[in-house]
């Protein structure tokens, strides 16, 4: 399915996709977590479509809750990571960021071990904001979690430049 196909109330060429940044690797989004909760959970980045964003995450000690079924908190960590990323290669990185603004998350099923799979597709690309619909589900493809994210896309001012560890004032 193409991109075109996908928000049809968008303008594609024929090799236009949604992303600022074509050249990105699965590699590089997966060294920005590096020291990070994204890590930390075990999130990996497994596909840039045309149209959205993969990634997975282990149900595991980290990601469990007492009851031993995957927190939901972690669902949420996963489908905010998706679509912060996300927007993070629609912008032009030099001259804007993204924060999340808010992040809803509705839990429909229970999962206790293996992977859940996380992909990220828009519903809305503005120019001050992005929201994004996060589909989370299981190893057998049974839907596990809905999620909307709403990210601001802010302009990189002097009081916005800042290194990694560093806070954003």
């Amino acid at each position: 399915m193409k991109a075109k196909d996908l928000l049809p109330h968008l303008k594609y060429s024929p090799m236009h996709t949604i992303w600022h940044d074509t050249d990105v690797t699965l590699d590089a989004l997966n060294d920005l977590g590096n020291h990070t909760m994204v890590k930390l959970l075990g999130i990996e980045f497994t596909e840039i479509g045309e149209g959205h964003l993969r990634a997975t995450m282990p149900v595991d000690e980290h990601t469990r809750q007492v009851y031993g079924i995957l927190h939901g908190g972690a669902s949420a960590t996963l489908a905010e990571t998706l679509g912060s990323v996300a927007s993070s290669l629609i912008i032009d990185r030099e001259k804007q960021l993204c924060v999340g603004m808010e992040i809803n998350a509705n839990h429909l099923r229970s999962v206790a071990s293996g992977k859940v799979h996380g992909e990220a597709r828009p519903l809305h690309i503005g120019k001050m904001s992005h929201v994004w619909d996060i589909r989370i589900s299981d190893d057998s493809g049974k839907l596990v979690c809905i999620s909307r994210l709403t990210v601001a896309i802010l302009p990189k001012t002097a009081s916005f430049h800042f290194q990694q560890g560093e806070q954003i004032t």
